[in-house]
């Protein structure tokens, strides 16, 4: 759960998404989102992404000194029919575009995908007061599914019978909380004092998550969303909170991908490899992608980005670096697009 700096989110404020293949069957049209608060959900401001056979001119987005920008077409005309919907949740001081990379290449694909920003823990919105209340990011995810499929616009375009939540990070906590993963403060603060190094457990103070009975109350609550048909976990933080018998009792298909390079703050072996050890052998699908580390689920760099980082926030550089020299993001994304959509082919095929 290692958080992005305020300062730095702020700076970039941007997103690279993958370069689309020759053979992409759809254009990738884009549009930026705001959902009103109703039913004692909060307001969520966010983007989607979704096939197109447009052909108006395509546009830059998120362009900046240190991420790659990507082609899209603003607004334009959705694909004809029904396209399966992907739903995304970003990591602690991350934002809606920190996997734009991957939403584009699931809309070239024919999949619609929409990313939202979590308030209190999201760049420019990191605070105790809000972020605290984590039980709140699952619900934003079921605002957004009910917001969209009811929405007159979208809703004609959209399989509500194939729906996906992917989360990087504390997103990946979020997904599983989606696919019925339970919470127990208790368990994680004696985690804690055992394993204090994690970065969830830094997370969490930071928050100071739990305060009250009631707050662990909320946060041990069943969030599961019964519309949700599977679950993807990017490099999660944050998983040894969940009891071992939420997790046995998952009944969907979780993909779980882990970077492969050491990483003390975010050990695979204790949290993804948390979730492999306790889910249902049958429905779980773990991938370790050699090379990559934590942030290598975040865009494309631009070269000398990490010396620009790293000259405004000292530390920040990280962001831009992947588990060694010879590792190039751009082939990391690409493995990982490649294990995303052969596992939602392999649901579709099933199904």
């Amino acid at each position: 759960m290692l958080r992005f700096t305020v300062t730095t989110l702020a700076t970039l404020a941007a997103f690279v998404m993958a370069t689309p293949s020759h053979g992409a069957p759809y254009a990738v049209g884009f549009t930026e989102t705001t959902i009103g608060a109703s039913d004692g959900n909060r307001a969520l401001v966010g983007a989607i992404w979704y096939p197109t056979s447009d052909t108006y001119p395509a546009v830059p987005v998120g362009e900046n000194p240190v991420f790659f920008g990507q082609m899209v077409q603003p607004d334009a005309k959705i694909q004809d029919g029904r396209h399966p919907l992907v739903v995304m949740s970003h990591g602690f001081g991350g934002n809606w575009r920190n996997q734009g990379w991957l939403a584009t290449a699931l809309a070239q694909a024919g999949y619609v995908v929409a990313a939202i920003n979590h308030p209190g823990t999201t760049s420019r919105d990191v605070t105790a007061e809000v972020g605290s209340a984590l039980w709140l990011r699952p619900l934003d995810i079921s605002h957004l599914i009910t917001s969209l499929t009811e929405d007159l616009a979208w809703s004609p375009h959209l399989d509500g019978t194939n729906i996906t939540v992917i989360g990087h990070s504390l997103g990946g906590w979020t997904a599983l909380e989606l696919a019925g993963a339970q919470m127990d403060m208790d368990h994680m603060d004696g985690d804690c004092k055992q394993h204090p190094e994690l970065a969830a457990c830094d997370g969490l103070k930071e928050l100071e998550v739990g305060r009250t009975p009631k707050e662990r109350t909320k946060l041990a609550a069943n969030l599961k969303d019964k519309r949700i048909r599977a679950a993807i976990s990017l490099d999660l933080g944050l998983a040894r909170g969940f009891t071992p018998e939420s997790l046995a009792a998952i009944d969907i298909p979780v993909l779980v991908i882990a970077a492969g390079s050491s990483n003390p703050k975010i050990p695979k072996e204790l949290e993804s490899g948390y979730l492999i050890q306790h889910m249902p052998t049958n429905l779980v699908q773990y991938h370790d992608l050699p090379g990559a580390a934590h942030f290598s689920f975040l865009p494309e760099c631009k070269p000398n980005a990490a010396i620009l980082l790293e000259q405004d926030v000292p530390g920040d550089g990280i962001i831009c670096l992947d588990g060694d020299d010879a590792t190039d993001r751009s082939d990391l994304h690409q493995q990982t697009i490649t294990l995303i959509l052969d596992f939602l082919h392999s649901l579709k095929t099933a199904s």
